[in-house]
This record gives C-alpha cells, sequence and structure tokens, in this order.
C-alpha cells in the first residue's frame, strides 16, 4: 500500500489543474518541526495572472489551520498584494460499501475573513 502526504496529493491536483507548483515547506531537523512559508503556505502555485498560497491538511484539522492564518498578519499582506490562499482539506470519502478515494474540500480565504475575525 502506497501512502501519499497531503502536499503530495495537493501537488498533484493543482498540476493537473495547469498549475505550476513547488513546495515552499522546510524540515528544521534541529527543532525537528516543519517551516511554512510566512507561517502558512506550504505550497505556491501559478498559473497565468495568478499566484495561490496553499496550506495543505487533513479535512479534520481545516479550522484549526484557517484560525492560523487568520492570526498571522503576512496572511493579510498577502492577499492585499492581490495573492489568493487556499486550504486543502483532505480525507478519503466514498459510498458506503465502496472503496474509499482521497478527496479534497477546499477553502478560499478572503480579506473578508480577516474582517470577520476582528469583529
Amino acid at each position: 500500500m502506497t501512502r501519499t502526504s497531503p502536499t503530495v496529493r495537493s501537488l498533484a491536483l493543482l498540476r493537473k489543474n495547469g498549475y505550476s507548483a513547488q513546495v515552499t515547506e522546510k524540515w528544521n531537523p534541529y527543532a525537528k518541526i516543519r517551516i511554512d512559508l510566512f507561517g502558512f503556505i506550504d505550497i505556491v502555485a501559478i498559473k497565468e495572472n495568478e499566484i495561490v498560497g496553499v496550506q495543505t491538511t487533513s479535512a479534520s484539522n481545516m479550522s484549526t489551520r484557517v484560525k492560523k492564518i487568520l492570526a498571522i498578519p503576512e496572511a493579510k499582506k498577502w492577499l492585499e498584494a492581490d495573492g489568493k490562499i487556499l486550504v486543502h482539506g483532505w480525507a478519503k470519502k466514498g459510498a458506503r460499501g465502496k472503496r474509499k478515494l482521497w478527496q479534497t474540500v477546499d477553502r478560499w480565504i478572503t480579506l473578508d475573513d480577516f474582517e470577520k475575525g476582528s469583529k
């Protein structure tokens, strides 16, 4: 059985959808932690006049990731600079009794999300 990480699945999906995509997350072997670009971007994807910072995780962990992003000042700056932010939440789904396949739930973060969070 081959296991793939959410990052690998997100890269494949983005490339299938016509994006050029590159992992930005780095491993710090001394602290034994992963470090995201600006604290929230695992993958940068570009297509035509679009740049997207992607945070990839399990579907069950999406709300935690969204809250984390909304607490990072650079995330708002990314959006103000016309970047987009996408959270990919991965889960195995399928009909009862059938083979379960990996599917993603997409959650786009917008400037409106920052306005709602500050109220």
